[in-house]
């Protein structure tokens, strides 16, 4: 059986999509729209950047987003099963017919600008922690919150061994602390522009249900993983409430994929810029087939 796998907000690169968009006329279709829905021209920042400018949430987002549909559709997938890494929730949803592509368009657009405005609202940050279980992750955050009186919480289980974590920026810096003291074998913070999937959001998340609210959500054609429980759904209305609870919730990738394979998933299938989602499979399950499409 096989799963597509979504990327989310780190996988972007100057010069992305380039080679599809120059060589397929259906993947520049998608583009071309998007310029168009987005009124501004997210191709330029894609192929082009500035760096700087890519790397803004409220452009990370979309570019992320239209690059993974595009292809997906270009290279006309038909898997068992789906699963994003958080932006990439978008990505599957929109893959699995949920959304079309106009209409999500419009949301990741507004929730990469709500996202962006929620860090400047709310200041947090994020750190990677390699080297620790889960559940010693799990007490570290809860021993710097109440140490700080103020979040900080796992944000993303990405594979065994290596979490992330997001809140208050002192906070944050106390769980990297006594990360350090428990053993962790890399502890460092991580240069974002907000407290992803935290508490921190909640600005964010409120703007983000209103707009949801608006939008009638439809039957998967195949199986799409929420990250907020890490199983599948076939209702509408449970994917739209998972799509929504993300954004303060953490990433449960590890869980994912090890659901996704003990239901017979065999093959794991990235699709978008990047390989990051290909390298986190082979760090947690053994014996399947890992590639990609970027």
């Amino acid at each position: 059986m096989e799963a597509i796998l979504f990327p989310g907000q780190g996988s972007q690169k100057v010069g992305m999509g380039l080679n599809h968009y120059e060589s397929s006329d259906g993947f520049r279709d998608y583009v071309d729209e998007a310029d168009r829905l987005l009124g501004y021209s997210l191709s330029d920042i894609m192929f082009e950047g500035p760096a700087e400018t890519l790397t803004r949430t409220e452009f990370t987002q979309p570019a992320i987003f239209v690059h993974s549909v595009a292809l997906f559709h270009q290279l006309q997938l038909n898997p068992d099963m789906t699963a994003g890494h958080s932006l990439g929730e978008f990505s599957a949803l929109t893959a699995a017919g949920v959304m079309d592509f106009e209409t999500a368009l419009s949301v990741v657009a507004l929730r990469g600008k709500l996202m962006q405005n929620a860090g400047d609202v709310n200041p947090g940050s994020m750190a990677a922690l390699i080297g620790l279980d889960d559940k010693i992750v799990d007490n570290i955050c809860l021993e710097a919150t109440q140490i700080i009186q103020k979040p900080v919480v796992p944000a993303n289980y990405n594979c065994p061994g290596q979490l992330v974590i997001s809140g208050d920026i002192d906070a944050v810096k106390k769980a990297v602390e006594l990360a350090k003291e428990n053993g962790c074998r890399l502890a460092k913070m991580l240069p974002v522009s907000g407290a992803f999937h935290s508490p921190l959001m909640k600005p964010a998340f409120d703007a983000l249900k209103k707009k949801l609210d608006e939008i009638e959500f439809k039957d998967p054609k195949f199986l799409v993983y929420s990250n907020y429980t890490a199983e599948p759904s076939e209702s509408p209305d449970v994917l739209k409430e998972n799509l929504l609870n993300q954004l303060v919730s953490p990433v449960k990738w590890t869980q994912t994929v090890i659901h996704m394979e003990k239901v017979g998933a065999n093959s794991f299938i990235e699709v978008g810029p990047g390989a990051v989602l290909q390298g986190l499979v082979k760090r947690t399950l053994n014996n399947v087939t890992i590639g990609g499409h970027e």
